[in-house]
């Protein structure tokens, strides 16, 4: 499974979004030396779950939701829009 399967799956199955796209930025980064072979991704979610939440809840929400794959450097760096249904 990619980078960007796995990613989805982790956030469809904790967050529930009702739409969500996913953009692989790693092309970008090639040679990145800090990056240590993770990959960046740039995360668009909208989800019920975001209701009443804060930004910075939401963002600790996703990234609770791909916290393994963090700490296993698959993701190295993560740019979050995240909104609720009547946001968008």
């Amino acid at each position: 499974m990619n980078r960007v399967d796995a990613i989805r799956d982790r956030l469809t199955a904790t967050l529930a979004p009702q739409r969500l796209e996913i953009i692989d930025d790693s092309q970008k980064h090639a040679g990145h030396a800090s990056a240590g072979g993770g990959g960046h991704f740039r995360v668009h979610i909208v989800a019920e779950a975001f209701r009443g939440q804060g930004t910075l809840q939401r963002h600790r929400m996703v990234y609770a939701a791909l916290a393994e794959m963090m700490q296993q450097n698959e993701v190295h760096a993560l740019s979050i829009e995240a909104r609720t249904p009547d946001e968008t």
